[in-house]
């Protein structure tokens, strides 16, 4: 197996929906007073990555099983359809599997690393996220063709991991590490739902059945764009509630979000042009990820 193909199978560029999470969780725990542990972030950080990059991996893997891959024409580079390693034949179902397992064991193992050092509550966050990650696509449970598939990406890359650096960080949790989790949490969920659009015709031929097929992708248009305004009121409210008022730099990324929900209101039935959507969606993710978490240090530092 060649080093490009390996690192092209985890689909590394995507890693953000787990970085920014951790970071976000690990900079809150100090807003509250914790003492920054960088040596047990940057463990945290690994492990998340690496099991990131099992539920990427195992995910193509399934899809491949279930033919949806390969019956999928209509995928937008670099966003949707896979990796397209199996369909190129660059590499065997049998490597992606194994690749699979391998990074997830890595992830398992600083799991139960950080779990010894910090307590239970880490191994329970943990095998949640995975099973999420595994569930997915996985025959049989198949969150996704259960209309659980959303729910679930959002625990796992939400909640659970800003919650689950949270605790690594200080050993407590509190209801506003979960609130400050929702709206990265439904960003993921975002990504992951515009990104549906392009594969709708795949999906719904191999009965990936979740909100996009049952929805068809105009009613789902729409359903983005009420997500993407929760979001933002999501913010709001954390900022109000808490009188945390610089977590309203958070709203700084209104314009990519509004550029991406126009053009995907216009354009839901034309894939050539939802790039600037799939696109516009995960840089919102990633910014407003940032900007909550900048908000945090200049709480801390200026008030």
């Amino acid at each position: 197996m060649k080093i490009q193909t390996f690192f092209a199978s985890l689909r590394a560029p995507f890693f953000t929906a787990v970085i920014i999470p951790v970071i976000l969780g690990s900079v809150l725990a100090w807003h509250h007073g914790s003492t920054f542990h960088w040596g047990l972030f940057f463990i945290t950080l690994f492990g998340a990555i690496a099991l990131h990059a099992g539920a990427n991996t195992i995910n193509d893997y399934f899809d491949h099983l279930s033919n949806n891959d390969a019956v999928n024409d209509e995928f937008i580079r670099p966003f949707t359809g896979g990796s397209r390693l199996i369909q190129n034949g660059d590499l065997t179902p049998r490597g992606m599997l194994t690749i699979s397992i391998s990074t997830y064991m890595i992830g398992v193992i600083i799991g139960l690393y950080l779990t010894y050092l910090r307590g239970m509550t880490i191994f329970w966050i943990g095998l949640i996220g995975v099973a999420c990650g595994v569930l997915y696509v996985a025959p049989g449970i198949n969150l996704a063709k259960r209309g659980f598939g959303e729910f679930a990406i959002a625990l796992a890359f939400g909640l659970c991991c800003v919650s689950g650096a949270y605790y690594v960080q200080a050993q407590t949790l509190s209801f506003e590490v979960i609130f400050a989790s929702l709206p990265v949490a439904m960003l993921i969920l975002l990504v992951l739902f515009i990104n549906q659009f392009p594969d709708y015709n795949a999906d719904k031929a191999v009965g990936k059945t979740h909100w996009v097929v049952r929805m068809g992708r105009k009613k789902a248009s729409v359903s983005y764009a009420t997500m993407m305004i929760i979001t933002y009121a999501l913010i709001i409210a954390l900022a109000l509630i808490y009188g945390k008022f610089w977590l309203l730099v958070g709203l700084a990324t209104a314009p990519i979000a509004i550029k991406a929900v126009r053009n995907a209101l216009v354009n839901y039935d034309d894939v050539k042009e939802l790039f600037p959507s799939c696109a516009g969606t995960i840089m919102t993710h990633m910014f407003t990820g940032l900007l909550l978490t900048s908000g945090y240090v200049l709480q801390t530092l200026l008030s």
